[in-house]
């Protein structure tokens, strides 16, 4: 019995609830060495830990953070580093739009969902849609912060890590950590995956996306979406139709 069964009343006991769904996640972990991983590049790219540390509250993607560090730290004008990282962000807007209505319900304001839309990344994507519909509805926007609270917490301490091991960690090493977070996705998308149609899209994407990568296409992620996504959908329709 979670803390919010045995106090109905409490979003303190929510907030619990999701700072332990956090603790208990694989995302914990994945997130903790991905951002050691990050550490070790700011280290390296000669960025404080202060200036480290304050990307990953603010900006908490690591994609898009590894972006921001490269490019600053290879002398990329500030709007190309600004277009880089808006681009990259603009895969977590669908996330955010498939959680906000989760959390909604009466008496819930915009200021009410402005932490947790800031929240909203792979990790917090994933179990959000996996444990909010077990939570009652007036305790999911506080077990959402505690959720994103405990996997930002777990990314602010691999982060500090990460920047004091920078000596001691191989390049090679760092760079595999950087490669948690999307294999996570990768497995987590797939053990809760139930129709086909979202089997076949994540099929399609992965060998969509090399074949673009390889050819050296613009915007392939955005690309892959598109035509994997596309085909994906036709099949379903396609199926759909001939039952």
């Amino acid at each position: 019995m979670s803390l919010s069964d045995q106090m109905p009343g409490s979003t303190g006991a929510a907030f619990l609830d999701g700072l332990k769904a956090a603790a208990t996640s694989i995302f914990f972990w994945t997130i903790f060495g991905n951002y050691v991983g990050f550490g070790a590049l700011a280290h390296d790219l000669g960025f404080g830990v202060d200036w480290a540390v304050l990307s990953t509250v603010l900006i908490w993607a690591a994609p898009a953070q590894v972006i921001l560090v490269s490019a600053l730290g290879g002398g990329g004008a500030l709007i190309e580093v600004a277009i880089g990282v808006g681009l990259s962000a603009i895969r977590l807007m669908p996330m955010t739009v498939s959680v906000l209505p989760l959390l909604k319900g009466p008496g819930v304001r915009i200021r009410h969902l402005i932490l947790p839309a800031h929240f909203t990344a792979v990790s917090t994507w994933v179990e959000s849609l996996r444990l909010l519909p077990m939570q009652p509805r007036e305790h999911r926007i506080a077990f959402c912060n505690g959720l994103g609270t405990g996997l930002i917490t777990s990314a602010v301490i691999a982060t500090v890590l990460g920047f004091a091991l920078a000596a001691r960690l191989p390049v090679l090493f760092a760079a595999a950590l950087l490669f948690l977070t999307p294999m996570s996705f990768i497995v987590s998308v797939a053990r809760n995956s139930r129709l086909m149609v979202d089997r076949l899209a994540l099929a399609l994407g992965l060998v969509i996306a090399p074949a673009l990568a390889f050819a050296k296409v613009e915007l392939d992620l955005l690309w892959t979406g598109i035509i994997g996504g596309t085909l994906a959908y036709l099949v379903h329709r396609l199926r759909g139709a001939a039952q």
